[in-house]
């Protein structure tokens, strides 16, 4: 069986403190993937891979990210991907981004590729700045097709919150890919492309909201352009749900307690009181997370 590695990306001590989290959830509930390795980036250019303490099977590992890239908006997310799939060995089959705010419930099997696939995605859960599917490209979705080569994009997702028929548009708190595709290193050679496209960054990426969301563009469009549609695992709405959106999902969609989800995010905000949860996950919950989550950016 190949083997899967959970990623992840700390910058600060705060946000180390919710990596624990993060790991400890995996460790608790993952099942035949809560013992597997964790590689736990953080920014401390210089330092050599070590343990984190505590923990069997956590590598701390330095990440530096040279200007003018480190101030954007998810520079290290990108980068961190990137470096991961360069230090992936042939035995390994899926390399999982886990986002600082997720909470592993049930083993996340879905995020462990097999044969059939090279990558494992939710959808977005509101369209944002995405790409409605019956209206052409805007000027932001159409300088980035024409940066990365695409000329056509004829599959579509749905929108989990609002409903909305988009081109392609992944959710990125949470995924998988293989790193023998090389599309963790495609996307970091792109994200720096584009951030240093004078004419891109004053134009269709000026304002902040397509700034903080490029990123998750970029990927999303490199994912259907170098992978053919059916080996690209769309997940179910049990990964990745929106606790933090939680009153906004459509009555039908919300799960009826937090138990019956596999991982969940919740961006700081948790829905104590609107959502039931079993014990023992209910314990677990109530000593891991403070009653205001911190927030470190780490993605």
């Amino acid at each position: 069986m190949d083997t899967t590695i959970f990623l992840m990306l700390f910058r600060s001590a705060t946000g180390e403190r919710m990596a624990r989290t993060v790991i400890d959830s995996l460790r608790a509930f993952g099942g035949p993937l809560g013992q597997s390795p964790v590689w736990a980036f953080g920014l401390e250019p210089g330092e050599s891979p070590r343990p984190l303490s505590g923990y069997q099977g956590v590598q701390r590992l330095p990440l530096a990210v040279e200007a003018p890239y480190r101030g954007y908006p998810f520079a290290h997310k990108v980068a961190a991907m990137a470096q991961a799939e360069e230090l992936a060995g042939p035995e390994t089959g899926s390399l999982v981004w886990l986002g600082l705010d997720c909470l592993i419930i049930q083993p996340p099997r879905l995020f462990a590729l097999d044969r059939s696939c090279d990558a494992a995605f939710r959808s977005v859960h509101h369209r944002n700045i995405g790409s409605p599917a019956h209206e052409p490209p805007d000027d932001f979705w159409a300088g980035l097709y024409r940066a990365l080569g695409v000329e056509e994009v004829p599959h579509t997702i749905e929108s989990f919150a609002d409903g909305q028929t988009l081109r392609p548009y992944f959710n990125t708190h949470c995924f998988a890919l293989n790193p023998a595709t090389g599309i963790g290193r495609a996307w970091w050679e792109a994200f720096k492309g584009l951030v240093t496209d004078e004419a891109f960054q004053a134009g269709p990426c000026a304002d902040e909201l397509h700034q903080i969301f490029l990123h998750q563009a970029i990927l999303s469009t490199l994912v259907v352009k170098l992978l053919a549609w059916d080996r690209i695992r769309l997940l179910p709405p049990t990964y990745n749900y929106p606790l933090n959106m939680h009153t906004e999902v459509p009555y039908e969609r919300r799960p009826k307690s937090l138990n019956a989800l596999i991982n969940a995010v919740h961006e700081g905000v948790f829905p104590w009181g609107q959502i039931a949860i079993e014990e023992p996950l209910q314990s677990w919950v109530l000593q891991h997370l403070p009653p205001t989550a911190d927030s470190d950016g780490g993605g």
